[in-house]
């Protein structure tokens, strides 16, 4: 029987035992989140290349050229800029195709291209510099979204 002046409680090994086990857990949660945080991230990129895309090949269908296209200037590339938090857009100074999307704040090192190669078939390459545990695909062909080269 206790006795009414006697303490209740944890101690103080009770006490670092759950710390322990909070500790490991988010050693594993923690970066896992990080990871699947960013993977949402680039479907901003992937989204507004495509959307670039169709634009610009509409343009072609139009024009007959990938010069100057429409898609490429201010007030359309503007609006998918001004909608993108983790990516910048932008067209090839000609105003076509390479159409490139750069990652900006926690998405810096981040490139993700799309361009026509000589047979007119478009080719998807991502650049990755300086973040940990993500490289591009081998060969460069596709656009990574997932640690490790996976596209």
């Amino acid at each position: 029987m206790l006795h009414k002046d006697q303490c209740h409680g944890f101690t103080l090994i009770e006490l670092m035992i759950v710390i322990g086990i909070i500790a490991i857990l988010s050693a594993i949660a923690i970066p896992s989140y990080v990871d699947y945080v960013r993977r949402g991230k680039i479907m901003e990129a992937v989204s507004g290349l495509s959307s670039l895309l169709v634009k610009v090949e509409q343009c072609y269908q139009d024009n007959h050229t990938y010069a100057d296209c429409y898609a490429c200037k201010d007030d359309y590339l503007g609006d998918v800029n001004d909608g993108a938090d983790n990516f910048e857009f932008a067209c090839d100074s000609s105003g076509a195709l390479p159409l490139t999307a750069t990652g900006k704040n926690s998405m810096a090192g981040f490139t993700y291209t799309v361009t026509l190669n000589s047979n007119g078939r478009e080719s998807r390459t991502t650049n990755i510099s300086g973040v940990s545990g993500w490289s591009a695909h081998n060969p460069n062909n596709c656009w990574v979204t997932k640690k490790g080269g996976i596209c």
